[in-house]
């Protein structure tokens, strides 16, 4: 039989009460005392749990609107103070400490107060909690002594926990000798600390982090504020890293439209970081479009990318841009998957014998899923849901080794066209400065150093030069690829040509019209170049860097 504790204290202070009832009960049977407050006192007392309610211990009414309750002398001295000190221990009695052994405490719902449509300050204000980061955060600090639960999704972990330390009070709860070693849904080892109570403290000041953060940013108006907390939630684990021997998972903001975070399996192979990633760049590369379009992406470049009337015509597009690269690529589309659309992929394998890898899409229809399964079982097919124009996270962070980089993103690319400017004597067609326009938003999400050839007269690469430290060897590498396409069709640099080497290049195989930043010192002898051949050359004033 189990020997019960005495004179120890719970407190239980949660908003989310899910599994609250069943806890306290346990709780209650293992001899703990029950402290609690304002709602959650109503639920267990509704449940004939015998609780003491929080105003008993502190002496004082919840006051102002619930805004002071927990905050005391006697709960945070009950929390904090150091039993393995003998002065410590007749302190507490001395000045009638209860002696608070479990924090279970979760937060006011300010991450879903801010989710809200149109939310006022007052309201996110009010959804601020106080009171329960300072339980947690004493609760955490004393975690020797003290076990804090945040996550009702321990609940059960906890109680098993809680019971062998009851059936072997000789052990130290805080001794590697007490771990649980039955299974831990949310809790593991990590290699600073087995124990048990640092791992959750661990959890429990992540969560306050995460929480503050989100905190932060909702009232933050500068753009790059002097410290920075980074408000991030796993939404899932990867099969691997970029490579097997990596392990990998996915975090996202709260609260954030990003389609990434959206991700669900609808058949084949789970994902690793590098389809991961390669899914990410496929929607930046397609949501810049209201027409439909398709991208093949491997190692976050795009292979091709093209427009249709349909999304069928801009996937087979995608795919006869380089069919060769396509070979176990990453499809993404911007528009929902038909069956047509899925037999574009079924044909690609049956006429090149090739491989997609992942099929990435707003929604697929089940006749579409069903072929595809067909066609390739190891597949993999996932749907985000559909893409906003805009992410709702403006900013674009780069890792580096010890920190970050943080900067604007580079977006509202319709606006730089206005600053476009024609060199040369042969001025562009009405369907050139469309192709360009389109080609522009192309490269703009392709790796530099990039060169992108486009076809003539279709919304679709013919030649992608992409992450070369040699701009003249991106330019090689694009117009190879174009091969016999590029006759007729348009150039594009994401910078500045810094000689007219790539000018004499492209007028080796025909192309018509190039479209560049500008801004070199040797501008003119890249324009004398165009004239010279016949070519239309246009500068943008704007770089157009991906990295």
């Amino acid at each position: 039989m189990i020997k019960k504790i005495s004179k120890k204290y719970a407190l239980l202070s949660v908003f989310d009460k899910t599994g609250i009832v069943k806890l306290a009960k346990r709780l209650t049977d293992l001899g703990f005392a029950i402290i609690t407050t304002g709602g959650t006192v109503k639920i267990l007392e509704e449940n004939h749990i015998s609780v003491i309610p929080i105003q008993q211990i502190t002496g004082n009414p919840e006051s102002f609107d619930g805004r002071m309750k927990t905050i005391s002398f006697q709960i945070e001295s009950g929390i904090l103070f150091d039993r393995s000190k003998p002065e410590h221990v007749k302190q507490a009695k001395q000045l009638n400490i209860k002696p608070i052994d479990i924090v279970v405490c979760n937060l006011y719902p300010f991450e879903q107060t801010i989710a809200k449509k149109n939310v006022s300050l007052t309201e996110a204000i009010e959804n601020i909690d106080v009171g329960g980061p300072t339980m947690i955060r004493a609760a955490a600090k004393n975690f020797a002594h003290v076990l804090v639960v945040v996550d009702p999704n321990d609940y059960s972990f906890v109680i098993r926990y809680v019971e062998k330390q009851v059936r072997h009070p000789e052990r130290s709860e805080g001794s590697r000798s007490a771990r649980d070693s039955s299974a831990k849904p949310q809790i593991t080892d990590s290699p600073k600390g087995n124990d048990i109570r640092m791992q959750l403290a661990a959890k429990a000041f992540y969560h306050l982090a995460y929480y503050d953060g989100q905190i932060g940013r909702f009232l933050n108006n500068e753009q790059f504020p002097k410290e920075l907390a980074l408000s991030l939630k796993k939404t899932q684990d990867l099969r691997y890293g970029e490579n097997p021997h990596q392990k990998a998972a996915v975090y996202t903001y709260p609260n954030s439209n990003a389609p990434i975070g959206k991700l669900e399996k609808q058949w084949g192979r789970d994902l690793s970081h590098v389809n991961v990633t390669d899914i990410n760049a496929g929607i930046e590369s397609v949501r810049l479009f209201q027409a439909p379009a398709a991208v093949i992406i491997k190692h976050n470049n795009p292979c091709g990318i093209a427009l249709g009337k349909t999304i069928d015509e801009a996937l087979k597009r995608a795919i006869d841009a380089d069919p060769e690269s396509a070979f176990g690529g990453i499809v993404v589309l911007n528009k929902p998957m038909n069956k047509k659309t899925a037999e574009v992929i079924g044909a690609f394998k049956d006429e090149k014998k090739a491989n997609i890898d992942i099929v990435s899409v707003p929604s697929i229809a089940d006749t579409a899923l069903q072929y595809l399964q067909n066609v390739r079982k190891s597949m993999g097919v996932y749907t985000f849901g559909q893409i906003p124009k805009q992410p709702s996270h403006v900013e674009n962070i780069k890792w580096i080794d010890g920190g970050l980089v943080i900067q604007t993103p580079d977006d509202r690319i319709d606006e730089s066209f206005s600053e476009w400017k024609v060199v040369t004597k042969k001025k562009p067609s009405a369907k050139q400065n469309e192709l360009m326009r389109i080609g522009w938003k192309f490269i703009s999400r392709i790796k530099s150093n990039a060169i992108v050839v486009v076809d003539k007269t279709l919304p679709m690469t013919r030649g992608i030069g992409t992450g070369q430290t040699s701009r003249v060897r991106s330019t090689r590498i694009a117009l190879e690829q174009a091969g016999a396409h590029a006759k007729g069709a348009i150039l594009i640099s994401d910078s500045f040509f810094p000689f007219d080497d790539c000018v004499k290049l492209a007028a080796k195989h025909n192309i018509a019209v190039i479209l560049q930043q500008g801004g070199s010192v040797n501008d003119q002898a890249s324009i004398d170049a165009a004239d010279k051949a016949g070519i239309v050359m246009v500068l943008t004033s704007r770089r157009s860097f991906w990295h």
